[in-house]
Order: C-alpha cells, then structure tokens, then sequence
C-alpha cells in the first residue's frame, strides 16, 4: 500500500478488508469501523477505498453494489443469487481464455474476470 502520505483511516479500512473474504461494500466496511472510529464518515471509506484502488493494493469488482477485494491477483468468484454473498473460487486463472478471446475478436486482451452465479452452500442448506 504506497498511498501519496500515511492516513490511519486508510490503514484501518485496508487492515479491514484484508482481515475478510466477504468482499464488503463500502457500507459494509464503514459499518464495520464506525463503533470504534466515531469521526470516521462514509465518505471517507469511499474516498479512501477508491484511493487504495487507483494504486493497485485493492481490486474494484463489478457486482450491482460495488464491492472490494484486497486479494488482487486474479481468480474467479461465485455469487449467489439467493442471499447476494460473494465468494472467491479456488480455481487457476485460465490465460487460454484470453488468448481465446483475443483470436475470436482481434482485440489486445489483457485478462478476463470470471464470476460464476447459483446458490451458495449456506442458502442452500437452508431449503
């Protein structure tokens, strides 16, 4: 994390969402670091996260409700339709995909996000 100057509610935010994989919205995280951090606002989180974003330490995944991931090597996600979690998926980055994509279209790809779609594990034991 190389932010132009050390902010604690940066590193708080950052500390945040590394210590989960639930990939939080910002909401998420503002609600999260408000009980103990009175001042902070949810412009703040926003200002913030898009800021560790522009520098390459957190990943912006596009979900309807934008949402964050500090693990920003790529890997695929699954998102369920049922109760709207996000989780990552253990499976390799497939390069023969890009390269599939680049002879179907001609374009310069550079990589290829994944996201699978169901029922995650917890909704569906509940039905």
């Amino acid at each position: 994390m190389n932010g132009k100057r050390y902010s604690r509610q940066r590193e708080l935010i950052y500390a945040a969402l590394k210590g989960t994989d639930q990939h939080p919205t910002a909401e998420m995280i503002y609600q999260w670091l408000k009980p103990e951090n009175p001042n902070l606002s949810l412009g703040t989180v926003y200002r913030n996260l898009n800021l560790l974003a522009d520098e390459g330490a957190i990943a912006r995944m596009a979900f309807p409700v934008e949402r964050y991931d500090a693990e920003t090597r790529p890997h695929p996600h699954f998102c369920c339709q049922a109760c709207g979690s996000v989780y990552d998926l253990s499976l390799p980055y497939d390069k023969a995909l890009d390269e599939q994509a680049l002879l179907a279209s001609g374009h310069d790809v550079t990589g290829h996000e994944l996201i699978f779609y169901g029922t995650c594990a917890k909704c569906k034991d509940v039905h």
